[in-house]
């Protein structure tokens, strides 16, 4: 199995603005093209795209593939479970939505010290004991957003979890909070396999501040931005999948021009990916990936994620004219960054654990005026 897979996190859109409007005639061009190159794996969730990624996956690539030309992960939202009945319903719904009699691998979403503790309660890992033995799971794990000591816990708790998955790029490798040298360490040491998510943060590490790209393209003038980061993660042990969200056919074929044929960072390429991480950690204001989880129930719309984009882009540049434009013309059909009530909903859903109230103070400070 090839080392890249295609997250169904950022599928094409007819509308950018409207996570529903995927684009399925584009979406089926790059299914194809991508088991064409010889790549299998395929990453979707309950949540994804307010629901339809499921969907989506199912119109271009179950009902268009044979079911053994493939390999399809999806993943229990364990962040809705009130209940132990939850998990046969939800998962019973995933394999209906998919159109599949069986998940090669599936994943309990996004654990971490709250939704670990609710996964125990209601018996979450048992039920997916249970799915396996009947055969409706392949291979079984977890997606994790803590700390480490966190991951360790459930490890040694739960030896059973087959692999792991890890938010893991130059990034965050040494950040403070989502630790992710620290997690997969971790992870090497209880022997597990790991698939790693947000190798490009994003898309932030995609479009990285002038003095860095130059970094890149004077050592590789031919290679994009993005390969760097993807490659980092590609290039550490124990990880046999990188997920990648790609939203077009550009960013599929460039993924896979490197990716067909990993060649693993070499000392002179770590150096530059160190001084580089140094000059975008300067540079980014507020650490988003644009995930949209804190999107999900917000009392006042907020579209969160958009704000704290063009945020990052008046810091990194300035602010001019188009950035107010933008503003203005999101809160035509969204809550303004003002109208949060500090419910901190958000906070409890993020993945990387921002302190997002407070990042709505300064956005509004800036934009509503």
């Amino acid at each position: 199995m090839k080392k890249l897979g295609f997250g169904l996190m950022r599928l094409p859109l007819t509308n950018e603005e409207d996570q529903t409007s995927i684009n399925q005639e584009l979406l089926n061009q790059m299914v194809d093209y991508f088991l064409a190159q010889g790549f299998t794996y395929f990453d979707t969730a309950y949540r994804y795209h307010k629901g339809l990624s499921e969907l989506a996956t199912r119109k271009a690539l179950v009902e268009r593939h044979p079911r053994e030309s493939y390999q399809l992960a999806d993943k229990m939202p364990t962040f809705f479970v009130t209940k132990h009945e939850d998990y046969e319903r939800f998962f019973n719904e995933q394999l209906e939505k998919c159109g599949v009699s069986y998940f090669d691998y599936y994943l309990l979403h996004t654990l971490g010290v709250k939704n670990y503790a609710n996964t125990l309660e209601h018996g979450g890992f048992e039920f997916i004991d249970k799915m396996k033995k009947e055969g409706k799971i392949r291979h079984a794990g977890f997606s994790f957003h803590d700390k480490a000591e966190v991951l360790d816990r459930i490890l040694t708790e739960h030896p059973e979890m087959e692999f792991v998955q890890l938010q893991i790029n130059y990034i965050d490798w040494e950040h403070e909070t989502i630790e992710s040298r620290k997690c997969y360490e971790l992870a090497v040491k209880h022997q597990k396999p790991i698939i790693v998510m947000e190798p490009v943060k994003g898309g932030a590490l995609a479009n990285v501040p002038e003095e860095a790209e130059k970094l890149f393209k004077a050592y590789h003038p031919e290679m994009s931005v993005a390969s760097w980061a993807v490659r980092f993660a590609a290039s550490l042990d124990h990880v046999f999948m990188v997920l990648s969200g790609m939203s077009d056919l550009e960013q599929m074929v460039d993924n896979i021009s490197y990716m067909q044929d990993i060649v693993p960072l070499n000392e002179d390429e770590k150096a530059i990916i160190d001084q580089a991480a140094q000059i975008i950690n300067s540079s980014i204001a507020i650490p988003c990936t644009a995930c949209g989880y804190c999107v999900e129930g917000c009392p006042q719309k907020i579209a969160i994620p958009d704000y704290f984009a063009l945020y990052n882009n008046v810091k990194r540049f300035r602010l001019v004219p188009a950035h107010r434009t933008y503003y203005s013309n999101f809160i035509e059909n969204y809550g303004k960054a003002g109208d949060c009530i500090g419910c901190k909903q958000c906070e409890e859903h993020c993945p990387q654990h921002l302190k997002i109230v407070e990042n709505l103070q300064e956005v509004s400070r800036i934009f509503d005026r």
